[in-house]
């Protein structure tokens, strides 16, 4: 009776992951979604504690052990959650995704110790869940800590001699090791080995991968980490941990190949290519003009009231200098004076899937203004100033003019488009990919030089007496 009840808690819990997961798309949902899915994972850990043990043939369980863990976790991350800042928030998903990789693994070893003394006869299905756990957790595991410490700056792009070689070998030897043991028996020296394998495999698949690419890894480790908690609730029978696995898996399965197909390449390519590792390029204007045309707070400011139509391009910058609050001041400053305002988000700015569209929604601003780059293209052409805040790569022209550029073939913000452009930065220094912009010297282009927040506040200064 135990079981029947908790089986259907489970089937609760998995329909509130679904809806939540739904809710998740749209800014106006995706708060109440979330706490409707994780309300979801409460009710599910909760009955596993207290109806599991009917049905645990005697063997007990130590809930002193399994409530320091719960208290340990939820302490560690409700501190980070709250702590973290707006920059930090790719680093902290990549932190938390190699955690919930390392869980699998985790389960994967557990199980193992119970497995290998078992009599199997014929093809052995669990043994390759397990192994297939241990193997993609364990590269999600050690990947994400790997793009952790790249997005913190501290673990910079390095490609190995023969790296792509090194990593191929390393796959091929990994198939080998769960081909012998699923025919041969379970071996924990194969074992073991796979799991030091696999995590040395995650460290070289992500260290030479950098630049713009670096969302795109993101939401790959994201679906890896998925599909090894799918096969630990495979091995449990658990069709919550089943469900949510597969919700985590295939959504991010789905959100890295849109954005390889918004950056018009393979999932090969970005894997392979390593782009952005280690780019270098110098701005190619086609006139030989490399000239950079800078311009004032208050000229910038005449410029915006008197315009009809502006475009905000957000990039990393505007995350580092924390100024999406200043920016959507001065976005409603402009609207009460009848300028028409929206915001340009390209599928790859910022360092993780979504970046912009985060950081602008907590500044409360309007969805409804948030363009994707497939939308916002025709009207670029007939907007009279595009303000850059922040963001290199993604409106580099190089990615159309210059074949021997790394971003090349990239589709970009065509911002050279409209009538103005200006340009919020400190310095002339390359973006993330590595490479210069060519478009800082185009005539039309002007240069506003300083901290962007700092910058923000004076220009909405400047608009409000103009």
């Amino acid at each position: 009776m135990s079981l029947n009840i908790l089986e259907i808690i489970y089937l609760i819990a998995s329909l509130t992951f679904i809806v939540g997961l739904k809710m998740l798309s749209h800014p106006d949902t995706a708060r109440k979604g979330n706490l409707i899915a994780a309300a979801g994972m409460l009710i599910a850990i909760v009955a596993t504690l207290t109806l599991y043990q009917e049905f645990d043939s005697g063997k007990g369980l130590n809930y002193g052990l399994i409530f320091l863990g719960l208290a340990v976790g939820t302490g560690i991350g409700t501190v980070m959650a709250k702590k973290v800042r707006m920059t930090s928030m790719p680093q902290m998903v990549s932190f938390f995704n190699g955690m919930g990789g390392a869980c699998a693994a985790l389960i994967a070893i557990i199980e193992f110790q119970h497995h290998q003394h078992a009599t199997v006869t014929g093809f052995d299905g669990e043994l390759l869940v397990m192994l297939l756990g241990l193997l993609i957790g364990s590269v999600s595991f050690s990947g994400s800590m790997i793009a952790y410490g790249k997005l913190e700056g501290k673990i910079k792009d390095k490609v190995l001699p023969m790296n792509q070689a090194i990593n191929m070998f390393l796959l091929v030897v990994m198939v080998a090791l769960i081909g012998f043991q699923l025919f041969n028996g379970s071996d924990p020296m194969l074992f073991y080995a796979l799991l030091v394998i696999a995590l040395i495999y995650g460290i070289l698949f992500v260290m030479p991968i950098g630049g713009a690419d670096m969302p795109v890894v993101i939401s790959l480790l994201n679906s890896f980490t998925g599909m090894a908690a799918a096969f630990g609730g495979f091995l449990y029978g658990n069709k919550a941990m089943l469900t949510g696995g597969i919700l985590v898996g295939s959504a991010g399965t789905i959100l890295t190949i849109l954005m390889c197909k918004a950056m018009n390449r393979s999932l090969t390519n970005v894997l392979l290519g390593a782009f952005g590792a280690g780019a270098t390029g110098a701005a190619k204007t086609g006139s030989g003009d490399e000239t950079v045309r800078e311009i004032t707070i208050s000229d910038t400011a005449v410029l915006l009231s008197y315009s009809q139509s502006v475009v905000i391009v957000p990039g990393y910058g505007l995350a580092v200098a924390q100024a999406q609050h200043v920016c959507h001041e001065l976005e409603q400053l402009l609207e009460e004076k009848g300028v028409e305002v929206s915001y340009a988000i390209h599928p790859v700015a910022g360092r993780m899937p979504g970046h912009m569209n985060v950081l602008l929604a907590e500044a409360d601003v309007p969805y409804e203004k948030l363009q994707e780059m497939e939308e916002i293209k025709p009207r670029l052409a007939n907007t009279d100033v595009v303000v850059v805040i922040g963001a290199n790569d993604v409106v580099n022209p190089a990615a159309k003019n210059d074949p021997s550029s790394p971003i090349y073939g990239m589709p970009i913000l065509d911002v050279d488009l409209a009538k103005n452009v200006i340009i919020l930065k400190r310095g002339m220094a390359a973006g993330y990919a590595g490479i210069e912009n060519e478009l800082f010297f185009y005539p039309k282009t002007r240069m506003l030089f300083g901290d962007a927040k700092d910058s923000l506040q004076k220009l909405a200064a400047e608009v409000k007496e103009v």
